[in-house]
């Protein structure tokens, strides 16, 4: 249950389905279907991985006060351990392994924490000590999903201080009206500039490649930072400098949790092909390229992004990046918008308004208060850094957090769920946890100069979300009490003399648990005395699955009497799917219930709850404060079950906590 509201779906109520991804199709595609989804997938998946070439060599070159040289030595140490960064933690871990780690098609943090709430870990306490962490490392999603929209779009147009110095004083007021435009369009959705994503970010990686090829071409000796002695070199010579520029390095591959995040949009084969067919060729090109041009050009470190650029073509590269940027930005709020559904489906959440921008695709969705929110928080960034490179002080620590909780979860569903033997998964989990815990080690030394904003967005986030659910757990357990088992209550009805007034028409109850009262029909019954002909009791289950096939949707039970007009109607959805009353009572009313329900005259009963703070355990004080506050600004049932409002009836009750 979502809120206090006894309409709110239980994703802690256990049943099972045959629940079948959207993205699970995608393996038959076609040839002409499998190009159209990669190059979907170019627009969406790679755009901030594929932007980090704006600011990552610049940042490392320029961190804590030019540690890093524009030397041979430091430049090969530096792009070496790009490189490497880039096919360890993207090539290796993501995509190659952690993408095998979907929930029934869909990725991302939340994915693996509903698999793990389904693991029997030999203990509840390490089970729940294993979703808290998953619960922070998408508290630690939001935190990135603010400052990549910043550093993103004002990294991009910085470049016009390379076209001219003079224009410094308008970096700011560009950047902030472009991210104005940016939030103000997300109600419209994305479909239709969604099909321009792919063309542009396919124009972008050719012109990485080749812009980087170009310099290359022209230093061939370059390519010997492909060999990691180089980055093992660099550690040895300059201990605590590398140790540092692994701060600025692990630029290069945020956006990689986005791989997996957004695989339920096209699949892992299109992913994965588009990866290591155009974006992983394309950024290496261009980082080597960035660093053969330090190496023969040192006050390129300026900005070596733009610099690798020719000067008649970098106005139209100022452009071209802010449209990438812009795609980048995009692809992190729509992230935030699908974790935020998925919390709310998964029970970490309340209710939010949350609109569909699509008719053909599920996961494009908008979280208005999401939105303004991550709005407000962009500007406040852009506004108090001031610049890219002020910025990436506080870029970082989220990304190398979330790698480290991801490693984490995936090594436990390898062993606890696929079987793998822990001789495999232990020492491979430790190579990974040693570069990530490496990266996020150096990240730490940024927590005085900016790195502290994520860690308290982090933090922040992470409270509301455990308060809500241990919320939620108390308020379930205590009007359980109340309501009563069904079965007890309809055998009470059945042996009522005199028998309740039946009423013509068709009433449904709305109802979180699958074996209690609804509050409304007690009370209707109780009180009012009365019975509508056909009676509906609606239970509805969030699965831990993205989806649920509609031959899975319902069960049917007539709750032992075949012949009463009242039936119980359990409706099963996963966590990607949209709880649509109307429709699914319509596909009752198909598969055959007792009477006929008039699915276009039906009466919809609602049981609202109001929670009243007092003195008892469970929560302290403030946290009790924290849940009735946002229980308060939860989204109307109305609107999130699809119910009409001139047919629909709350009736309220009062649960202290």
């Amino acid at each position: 249950m979502a809120d206090p509201a006894s309409t709110e779906p239980d994703p802690h109520a256990e049943g099972s389905a045959d629940a079948t991804a959207a993205g699970a199709g995608h393996g038959g595609a076609t040839r002409a279907g499998m190009a159209a989804l990669t190059l979907g997938a170019l627009g969406v998946v790679f755009g901030d991985i594929g932007t980090s070439p704006l600011y990552a060599v610049q940042t490392v070159f320029h961190a804590d006060h030019h540690a890093v040289k524009a030397t041979s030595a430091d430049v090969y140490g530096v792009l070496s351990l790009m490189v490497w960064s880039l096919t360890v933690i993207v090539s290796v871990k993501y995509v190659l392994f952690v993408m095998r780690a979907d929930n029934e098609g869909e990725g991302g943090i939340m994915a693996l924490i509903a698999q793990v709430q389904e693991l029997r870990l030999g203990g509840r306490a390490r089970n729940m000590v294993l979703v808290a962490l998953g619960i922070f490392g998408a508290a630690l999603f939001y935190g990135d999903g603010m400052i990549t929209p910043a550093i993103s779009v004002l990294s991009a147009v910085e470049g016009l201080k390379v076209v001219s110095p003079s224009l410094h004083s308008v970096v700011i007021p560009i950047t902030l009206v472009v991210l104005t435009l940016l939030f103000s369009i997300q109600r419209f959705g994305t479909g239709v500039v969604g099909r321009l994503f792919g063309p542009v970010m396919l124009l972008w990686f050719a012109i990485l490649a080749v812009s980087g090829l170009a310099q290359i071409g022209q230093h061939p000796g370059i390519l010997r930072v492909l060999s990691p002695t180089y980055g093992a070199q660099f550690f040895l010579d300059h201990g605590g400098t590398a140790f540092i520029a692994m701060g600025s390095i692990v630029l290069a591959v945020t956006g990689a949790e986005a791989l997996f995040a957004d695989m339920g949009h096209f699949g892992r084969e299109p992913i994965r092909r588009a990866w290591f067919g155009l974006v992983f060729p394309a950024l290496m090109l261009n980082y080597i390229g960035q660093g053969a041009l330090i190496i023969h050009t040192p006050s390129a470190i300026d900005n070596p992004f733009f610099l690798l650029v020719p000067q008649w073509g970098r106005v139209p590269m100022v452009l071209l990046a802010t449209v990438a940027t812009v795609i980048a930005s995009q692809s992190m709020i729509s992230g935030a918008f699908a974790v935020t559904r998925q919390a709310v489906q998964l029970g970490f959440l309340p209710r939010l308004t949350i609109r569909h921008t699509s008719e053909h695709e599920v996961g494009q969705v908008y979280v208005p208060a999401v939105n303004w929110g991550l709005f407000v928080a962009v500007v406040a960034i852009v506004a108090g850094f001031g610049s890219s490179e002020h910025l990436a002080s506080a870029y970082g620590i989220a990304v190398t957090g979330t790698f480290v909780l991801t490693t984490i979860l995936f090594s436990t569903i390898a062993v606890s769920k696929w079987r793998v033997s822990p001789r495999i998964v232990v020492p491979a989990a430790a190579a990974m946890l040693t570069v990530d815990l490496t990266f996020f080690s150096a990240n730490l030394t940024k927590v005085v100069h900016g790195g502290w904003l994520p860690l308290v967005i982090a933090a922040l986030v992470f409270t509301v979300l455990i308060t809500w659910q241990r919320g939620r757990m108390i308020v379930t357990d205590k009007r359980t009490e109340i309501e009563g088992p069904l079965q007890a209550f309809i055998d009470e009805i059945h042996a009522m003399d005199p028998p309740p007034h039946r009423v013509e028409g068709t009433a449904v109850f709305l109802n979180a648990n699958l074996h209690t009262t609804p509050l409304a029909l007690r009370a209707n019954v109780e009180h009012n005395h009365t019975l509508h002909a056909v009676t509906v009791v609606l239970s509805i289950q969030t699965l831990r699955v993205p989806y649920v096939h509609p031959e899975d949707r319902i069960t049917i039970d007539d709750l032992g009497y075949g012949d009463d007009g009242i039936t119980h109607i359990t409706a099963r959805f996963g966590f990607q799917d949209e709880p649509d009353v109307p429709a699914t009572l319509r596909l009752a009313a198909e598969l055959g219930v007792e009477g006929a329900i008039d699915v276009a005259e039906a009466s919809y009963f609602l049981s609202r709850i109001t929670i009243r703070r007092t003195h008892a355990p469970g929560m302290r004080q403030w946290r009790k404060r924290l849940f009735i506050g946002i229980s308060r600004n939860a989204a109307s049932p109305v609107a999130y079950f699809g119910l009409p409002e001139e047919r629909t009836v709350t009736m309220g009750s009062a649960i202290d906590v």
